[in-house]
């Protein structure tokens, strides 16, 4: 079988040379390095002899042999493929692991983020949860994180909480991928790496929503890769996580590392070819991913092809919009014209008609202008008391937060309550003065009131005048309309008597429509001047109406009056009770300064003791037993000692520390009688 595959750089390919001066320079990295290729090259073999055997049982059953579908050859290959790279990621998992421990322990120290081999680690370790993932597709694009399995901890062991909360609450992270490394890295931190995958794979009916059947986690190989992280716990990682950008590292495996490796004298040959190799995997595994991303690419361009024609559609729709749009408003523009033209003829018309009116609308008016602009005086000025009464309430309600706020100040911090003690008495006094000012306002408040009670009275009284001048121009309207009934009732009897007398009759006859038609012109008259009248009536009823709701208002305001009073008592009630609280709260305090003060003496007994480094101590101090890889070193929080785990398994709370901390046993029978002898 020929396989094509791209070199990427000429300069990775070693020369003879090259490996000859390396030989020489690395013969120490040998000592290490030799079991890593060893099994590197069983890995291989052992890969060579499963597909051997794999392609000898497919001829025998008749997969190669016979003619087969597509579908049927294209699904075995995938298994195979899928069976190949399970394995790849298994023994790439080993010898990260492998190499991983070994450099720990020569190293002796814990493991930064900036180490290369736990670098490495965790890209392996992110291959393997990426194996056999589900797309999930969204509106964005298509999504393919392993976040979203490790999410499932969390709900199937509550240890895991404190991790899920702290990977949220980073304001760096912003997708899925730089959450699931940070969730690996506080993870391994803990040392419960391995126990929070074997949950995971307990529960396989939960990952089978994320994963593929064939993947890497839900076949045997993800129980074994979880019996090898086990071996990690004797690994110490001190890992920060701030400044750095998980988003967008790269994940790409760097077999550089697994590549240090120099043969006795009698392979040298066998070595060269075996780092050629070994190089051309890497650049394979460096094809596929590219291969990888040039997919993620193309996927990434259709898409934005699709947005794009979609815009072009929606341009072309708008400008077709635009145009009609246009003829619309041309059209409007002309018929606005037209109607400009009418109506301005129609307002030269209705301004001569209304010159008239003026003249006569503004002798009567003159009186109720005066009287309305003394009404109109008086309720801005009740509304600028409103607005001064307004803004006390709300400094008023701003004294009472800070109280609030003042008051929780003074639970927490009670080695500054006697300093925040005379200023709450200040506040209290400036609060007195501000509730008599506030009495004070509001007995002038109702002083306005009764005023204004008078000044409506008043206006009552002038629209009675009104209402009794509008009858007597009713009853002269009705004496006019008789003597008009008889004056024609005179005009029919002198027709009946002088009819013979045609000639006297005609000249008496346009004497009598000359007064019929004065009389007429008086009605009208008479008739526009009632009509006037009930226009006043009518506008004099909506100044009535407006007085009757400011005097609702007015009754509102005497309701806010009563409430605020209530809301001074209750305030006043308050600061009695935060008074009789300060009174306690200075006795509380004599109490404590007499305990800290006993504290302050007890710590000044302890402050001796120094805090060991680790490289100091190699024996316990306690049972003087060495330190190694299964007996841990743990720091003694009270004197800084340093103990095995047997002699520094209890915990105490100490004044430095808010919750429970490791304490030797000598701290912590001391720190028991003590506590013993404060409380009784």
């Amino acid at each position: 079988i020929k396989e094509d595959f791209e070199i990427i750089d000429k300069k990775q390919i070693p020369n003879a040379a090259e490996l000859k001066n390396e030989e020489k320079e690395k013969t120490e990295e040998a000592r290490w390095s030799a079991p890593i290729l060893s099994l590197a090259k069983k890995a291989s073999e052992n890969l060579a002899l499963s597909y051997g055997n794999a392609l000898k049982s497919a001829s025998l059953v008749g997969f190669i042999s016979k003619p087969v579908s597509n579908d049927s050859t294209a699904k075995t290959s995938a298994r195979y493929h899928a069976m190949e790279e399970r394995a790849n990621l298994m023994n790439m998992m080993k010898l990260s692991i492998k190499i991983l421990i070994q450099s720990a322990l020569s190293l002796g120290r814990t493991l930064d983020s900036d180490f290369p081999p736990l670098q490495q680690f965790f890209v392996v370790l992110e291959h393997c949860l990426k194996h056999g993932l589900k797309v999930k597709k969204t509106f964005i694009g298509q999504n393919k994180s392993f976040f979203g399995p490790l999410e499932l901890v969390e709900k199937l062991c509550p240890e895991a909480s404190d991790i899920a909360t702290s990977v949220k609450n980073l304001p760096e992270l912003k997708t899925a991928v730089g959450r699931g490394r940070a969730w690996l890295y506080l993870a391994l931190m803990q040392k419960k790496l391995a126990d929070y995958l074997k949950v995971l794979l307990d529960h396989k009916h939960l990952l089978s929503e994320f994963y593929e059947p064939d993947a890497l986690m839900m076949e045997e190989e993800g129980a074994v890769i979880v019996g090898l992280l086990v071996g990690l716990n004797v690994i110490d990682a001190n890992l920060c996580l701030k400044g750095e950008d998980l988003d967008s590292q790269v994940g790409v495996i760097d077999f550089s590392l697994y590549l240090k490796e120099t043969q006795d004298s009698d392979g040298k040959q066998d070595g060269g070819i075996t780092a050629v190799l070994d190089q051309k995997h890497y650049v394979e595994e460096l094809n596929r991913h590219l291969s990888c991303t040039v997919a993620d690419l193309q996927n990434k361009i259709d898409c934005l092809e699709k947005t794009n024609s979609k815009l072009q559609e929606e341009l072309a729709a708008a400008t077709d919009r635009i145009g009609s749009l246009q003829e619309e408003q041309q059209q409007l523009k002309q018929q606005n014209e037209l109607i400009r033209e009418r109506s301005e003829k129609s307002v030269e018309v209705t301004k001569e008609d209304t010159k008239v009116e003026l003249d006569t609308y503004k002798q009567s008016r003159q009186g109720l202008d005066e009287m309305y602009s003394d009404v109109w005086k008086q309720l801005k000025e009740e509304k600028k008391i409103r607005l001064e009464l307004e803004k006390e309430l709300e400094l008023q309600i701003g004294m009472k937060t800070e109280m609030e706020i003042a008051m929780k100040l003074l639970e927490k911090d009670t080695h500054e309550k006697q300093d925040t003690l005379v200023a709450l008495r200040q506040q209290l006094e400036e609060v007195k003065a501000i509730n008599l000012q506030m009495f004070h306002k509001s007995q002038n408040a109702e002083c306005s009131l009764q005023q204004k009670t008078e000044a409506i009275s008043s206006f009552e009284g002038k629209t009675n005048e009104m209402l009794s001048s509008m009858k007597q121009m009713e009853e002269r309207l009705q004496h006019a309309e008789k003597a008009r009934q008889t004056a024609e009732e005179r005009c029919n009897k002198m027709k009946q008597e002088l009819a013979g007398r045609l000639d006297t009759c005609r000249q008496q006859m346009s004497q009598l429509d000359s007064k019929c038609s004065t009389l007429e012109k008086e009605l009208k008259s008479e008739k526009e001047q009632r009509q006037t009248l009930q226009r006043e009536l009518h506008q004099e009823k909506d100044a009535t109406t407006l007085l009757k709701t400011e005097l609702q208002q007015m009754e509102g305001l005497k309701k806010e009056l009563r409430k605020l009073q209530d809301e001074k008592q209750q305030l006043e009630k308050v600061c009695e009770e935060q008074e009789q609280a300060l009174q306690e709260m200075g006795l509380h305090l004599s109490q404590s300064k007499l305990k800290m003060e006993d504290i302050k003496e007890v710590n000044k007994a302890l402050k001796g003791h120094t805090w060991l480094k680790d490289d100091e101590a190699t024996h316990c101090k306690q049972c003087e037993k060495e330190f190694s890889i299964s007996r841990r070193k743990h720091h003694c929080r009270n004197c800084g000692d340093i103990f095995c785990n047997t002699c520094s398994s209890n915990e105490l709370a100490l004044p430095s520390y808010p919750k429970p901390v490791r304490v030797c046993d000598t701290c912590h029978t001391l720190l028991l009688q003590r506590c013993s002898s404060n409380s009784s």
